[in-house]
């Protein structure tokens, strides 16, 4: 009965990481929906004017022709209205697909029975794959997540199209370009508002350093623009941002090589990473998506499952050691992910598999009694000596103690 619970597929756990697969999809048909309640709202509004302003002037008996270009017009503007609706349309059909798959995805952990079974092993590679896609488009590879993802045919599982959005942008905030995020900001601008976000508000301030820099090194009429910027932009949010806004008006006494801060800091290049850094927080918060990469926090999690006081003990382990006479085939012990793991917490057991009869040798080691002294019969030693198994030094049986757990 054991063994039958241990091998027992819990669905729900093994979903924990994947609720952003479903989000994700919600969202942008959520920001589809609004876009279209957006233009389909701006339109009636322009087109009711527009039919009230032609009925009285065919009621006045004006021109004909005047009332026939102003319909004509009407017209016009409700094909483009319905060619924006078709590209939302179809935007909304291709996003419908994609959850269908991620739902059929998903369902098909629940119709396996075991952690044996073949088909975990199926699912588990393509999970993998989509948390490797996931980690190369964090790290700003699309071409690379995009040949991976149609290698393992699962472009309807992964975001490609988002993430290579956001690094766009965030590349053109790190090369010093406003226009992209600020298109995005005006996109997104009533959810944003929700989110009490001051992405927009710093990259309007970056816009006015940006102004006042160049206005300090000769070019005097951008200081007028700066002004005119700030009052514009920058004076409306001062409810919430008064005291950066006092900060920035400080900037204009002062040149852009000051030691003094914080306009130091305000006219430093890392600025715009700070504002970059912002936007990738912002959108993913926006699109409910995690800030760490999935394979970051799948990977801790099975470290610290793994892990325990000894894998980073001040002692070197028998995969380090030539002379060892055993191996260890502990992940956590392993060069590869003994650093890795230092920072993540131990693992929770709750059942002890300490040998009954513990014994520490001269060198801080422990293991059982029994065991030692058969492996050093063994291995040909003397009755009176024993070798240690990680280290291969050789102790007098009376030098070992005896070991209590408390």
């Amino acid at each position: 009965m054991a063994e039958l619970t241990s091998i027992k597929l819990n669905a729900e756990s093994h979903l924990l990481l994947d609720q952003s697969l479903l989000r994700l999809p919600y969202e942008l048909l959520r920001k589809n929906f609004k876009t279209s309640q957006r233009l389909v709202e701006r339109e009636r509004e322009h087109i009711l004017s527009a039919i009230k302003s032609t009925a009285s002037a065919s009621v006045s008996l004006s021109s004909t022709a005047q009332t026939q270009a102003s319909l004509d017009s009407m017209i016009t503007r409700m094909q483009g209205l319905k060619r924006k609706l078709e590209v939302l349309h179809e935007e909304e059909k291709a996003i419908h697909e994609h959850s269908r798959k991620r739902i059929q995805h998903l369902q098909a952990l629940y119709d396996i029975p075991s952690l044996v079974d073949v088909k975990y092993d199926e699912w588990s590679r393509v999970r993998l794959n989509r948390l490797l896609v996931d980690y190369l488009l964090r790290s700003g590879y699309g071409d690379s997540a995009l040949a991976l993802a149609q290698e393992k045919h699962i472009e309807d599982l992964v975001d490609v199209d988002v993430f290579v959005q956001c690094h766009k942008i965030e590349e053109s905030l790190r090369q010093g370009r406003t226009q992209e995020c600020l298109l995005w900001c005006s996109e997104n601008k009533q959810a944003l508002k929700k989110m009490n976000s001051s992405l927009e508000f710093e990259v309007r301030l970056q816009q006015f350093i940006e102004l006042v820099r160049s206005g300090q090194i000769g070019e005097t009429k951008k200081l007028l623009e700066a002004t005119q910027h700030a009052r514009k932009y920058l004076i409306p949010h001062k409810d919430t941002q008064s005291k950066e806004i006092h900060r920035s008006a400080g900037l204009l006494a002062f040149a852009p090589d000051t030691q003094v801060e914080p306009y130091k800091s305000m006219y430093s290049r890392s600025r715009w990473d700070f504002i970059a850094q912002l936007f990738v927080k912002t959108h993913h918060e926006l699109l409910s998506l995690p800030v760490r990469p999935l394979l970051h926090i799948a990977l801790s999690a099975g470290l610290s499952a793994l892990k325990t006081p000894a894998c980073h003990s001040a002692y070197a382990s028998s995969s380090s050691n030539a002379s060892s006479s055993t191996t260890t085939v502990c992940p956590i012990c392993s060069t590869e992910l003994n650093e890795l793991a230092r920072n993540v917490p131990y693992a929770h057991h709750t059942k002890s598999y300490v040998e009954s009869d513990p014994m520490v040798l001269p060198n801080g080691r422990i293991y059982g009694r029994d065991r030692l002294l058969d492996m050093s019969r063994k291995v040909g030693l003397g009755e009176k000596q024993v070798k240690d198994p990680t280290t291969g030094e050789i102790f007098h049986v009376d030098s070992m103690e005896k070991v209590f757990i408390s």
